[in-house]
């Protein structure tokens, strides 16, 4: 889990927090894709909810 303090600070404007929290983010489902391919099941899905809905409904 990451600190948010190492990814934003007070000095940014709202911008740069969204941007560097998207960044954050994508780094975090790579590794966690890369992981998962590493133990030969399917990647995670970035958005979590896909598993709450049917193939029809995606």
């Amino acid at each position: 889990m990451a600190n948010a303090n190492a990814i934003i600070n007070d000095e940014m404007t709202l911008e740069e927090k969204l941007a560097a929290i998207d960044l954050a983010m994508k780094n975090a489902q790579e590794m966690a894709n890369e992981e998962a391919v590493s133990r030969g099941v399917d990647a995670v899905p970035i958005d979590p909810q896909e598993f709450l809905m049917c193939e029809g409904c995606q």
